[in-house]
């Protein structure tokens, strides 16, 4: 990998310093390419190249498998991370007292789909985190006879925890409990394998470390599972032959399509696949290796300046977020960088930096400069 080269991806980089790719991330050019090429050929020949816009579509779903481990058939798209999480919220046959368990620092979409079954009787059970860690012990303590579900996400979004899935799939396996996964804030920067960690369920939109357009992610659903899941929304493109439009036939697709409801998104799949081609070209091996140097620079800095470190500085726990507080006035922090073109988060009484692989040691020299600039200022 050649930082110099896949900085050239990165127009973001001649105009600011740019660590928050925890919230929205910057597009690389191949994906601006690639929507100008579809916007291009939309506005020049109509529909068409139909035929080859759907051909794409499936290109596109095989190498969102290909990344997590998964088969085509278990993968269907979805406009976010909240749409996946609540097609198995909502389709699962529920019965009252059934419970959930989800730890008390997650981002809202994995707490209200789960909150919104309360109406069936089921609970969710809220694991208590400990200093930003989701402890398996702790977790497994809120488990009983009636838990049908675990449900958490790969790096929690404030922490950066990073959670051993490979601990708790095992877990859910012998006890024959459904795990679902939120895997927006680590796929991009770890590498995942939902067939080694006995998932059943992952969502993630493609806008934060998957460097795509927001608005279009991958659902995946274990074959196991498939039929455990009731699409509660279902359209024409639900069914076993959906362009064969007025021979009615309420048949579902037997594989994750049938929680495509109806017409694509097509543009932002174009996206999406352009996106990806970059973490297979590159490798999620290294570009996680970059991203944790990465983040020791900025952990040793920030341990030279005694600001407190919330994030775990424990490996195995580690991610691509760093969070981080200290003596200053946080708000007037965050305009200071933004006046300086650093972008970065500012929320829940701390700072949270997320770079990425193509970032630079150069720009997190520069930030602290930045820093402490503004330390002294105060």
């Amino acid at each position: 990998m050649d930082p110099e080269q896949i900085r050239q991806e990165f127009p973001v980089v001649k105009n600011r310093i740019f660590f928050d790719h925890a919230k929205v991330s910057p597009l690389p050019n191949r994906v601006r390419e690639a929507v100008t090429a579809f916007v291009n050929d939309t506005s020049c020949f109509g529909t068409a190249n139909y035929a080859d816009w759907m051909a794409r579509v499936e290109s596109v779903r095989a190498s969102f498998a290909k990344l997590i481990n998964a088969s085509p058939h278990e993968v269907a798209f979805v406009k976010n991370t909240s749409e996946g999480i609540s097609i198995v919220a909502n389709g699962i046959d529920w019965k009252p007292g059934d419970n959930v368990v989800i730890p008390d620092i997650e981002f809202p979409a994995n707490v209200y789909p789960w909150w919104n079954l309360k109406r069936l009787g089921v609970e969710s059970r809220f694991v208590h985190a400990v200093d930003g860690r989701v402890l398996f012990d702790d977790l497994v303590a809120c488990v009983d006879d009636k838990t049908r579900l675990i449900s958490i996400s790969s790096v929690e979004c404030n922490s950066g925890f990073r959670t051993d899935l490979n601990r708790i799939g095992a877990f859910c396996k012998e006890k024959g409990i459904l795990f679902c996964v939120d895997a927006i804030q680590s796929l991009g920067v770890i590498p995942m394998d939902v067939k080694r960690d006995h998932i059943d369920f992952l969502s993630a939109d493609g806008h934060k470390w998957l460097m795509s357009v927001e608005g279009l992610g991958g659902f995946y659903i274990s074959s196991d599972a498939m039929d455990k899941v009731r699409p509660a929304v279902v359209g024409w493109n639900s069914m076993v032959n959906p362009f064969d439009f007025m021979n009615y036939d309420f048949t579902l697709r037997p594989d994750a399509a049938r929680f495509e409801e109806g017409t694509f998104n097509t543009m932002s799949i174009q996206a999406f696949g352009a996106a990806l081609s970059l973490f297979h070209e590159v490798g999620v091996e290294q570009i996680e290796q970059r991203i944790m140097a990465l983040g020791e620079k900025i952990l040793a800095e920030l341990a030279n300046r005694n600001f407190e470190i919330l994030n775990s500085v424990v490996t195995e726990e580690r991610s691509g977020i760093i969070s981080f507080t200290g003596d200053m006035d946080l708000e007037k922090f965050l305009g200071f960088m933004a006046t300086h073109q650093v972008s970065l988060t500012v929320r829940d009484g701390m700072v949270r930096l997320s770079p990425h692989f193509y970032n630079s040691e150069n720009e997190i020299d520069r930030f602290f400069d930045l820093l402490d600039r503004f330390g002294a200022a105060s």
